[in-house]
């Protein structure tokens, strides 16, 4: 028996995807609005993260633990998927746009030029 997992998603026609199926049933807030509305989304995307993180350690004496260490990561790939949903709604060019800032963001030294 083989350990065969399955072929990973193509991320960016995903991406795509998804910015389709929300504009075909985006609520009555077209154009701009929609826009800032989907970018605001990723504030409540972290705001889940920051729940997750919290319930995870316990933090919060009044609830204990509530969420496991998934929870989080989960939380974490909502921002990612949100932020390049928005991306892809700001620009059909996303791919292109989030490349080559990775790309300059992967060449950054890490430490303060002398």
């Amino acid at each position: 028996m083989t350990d065969q997992r399955p072929a990973p998603l193509p991320l960016w026609p995903t991406v795509d995807e998804l910015f389709s199926r929300l504009e075909a049933t985006q609520p009555a807030h077209p154009g701009r609005e929609g826009l800032l509305l989907r970018i605001l989304k990723l504030s409540e995307e972290a705001g889940e993260v920051a729940e997750a993180v919290i319930g995870a350690t316990g933090q919060n004496p009044r609830k204990g633990v509530t969420h496991t260490w998934d929870d989080v990561q989960a939380e974490l790939c909502d921002v990612a998927i949100t932020a390049l949903v928005a991306l892809r709604t700001l620009t059909p060019k996303a791919q292109e746009v989030f490349e080559r800032h990775l790309k300059g963001v992967r060449d950054r030294p890490l430490k303060p030029s002398s």
